[in-house]
């Protein structure tokens, strides 16, 4: 029998620590602490060469549930679909008008951190409402 395997979700983006900090907003995550020595992230990145400063940041449930986020900055921007993405479980148990409230006010909330609201998708016989949307660097997830 096999064991499972830890695993991180690594998103390739321009300014990881933006996009580290929002999506702790929108899942609970915490920022991790800056390296000991260092008050502040931006005490530790005056210490780096001017191509390493900002390279990385990461978000971990405090919970240690879930899986760690770790954010590394590319050079070059996202130009097609993702072929990953994340499912936030806001409407879990939930269903028609309820479920739907449940999606809207946290698109609503996402929206005012930056988030951009693609669409909503709603319940048909097969399916109940989502809604597509894109992180501060145009990054897909759904609320689900």
């Amino acid at each position: 029998m096999s064991s499972v395997m830890q695993f991180q979700v690594t998103f390739d983006c321009a300014d990881p620590e933006r996009v580290a900090r929002f999506w702790c907003e929108v899942l609970g995550y915490t920022a991790p602490s800056p390296p000991e020595g260092f008050d502040t992230w931006d005490d530790y990145h005056r210490t780096l060469p001017p191509e390493k400063r900002g390279a990385w940041f990461s978000a971990s449930d405090p919970s240690g549930v879930g899986p760690r986020l770790y954010f590394q900055r590319v050079p070059e921007g996202r130009v097609v679909k993702n072929r990953v993405h994340l499912d936030v479980r806001v409407g879990t148990g939930l269903v028609g008008a309820e479920r739907l409230a449940k999606l809207e006010a946290e698109c609503a909330r996402l929206v005012a951190l930056g988030a951009v609201h693609v669409r909503t998708l709603y319940a048909d016989e097969e399916n109940e409402s989502c809604i597509p949307m894109q992180d501060v660097e145009g990054n897909e997830f759904c609320l689900d």
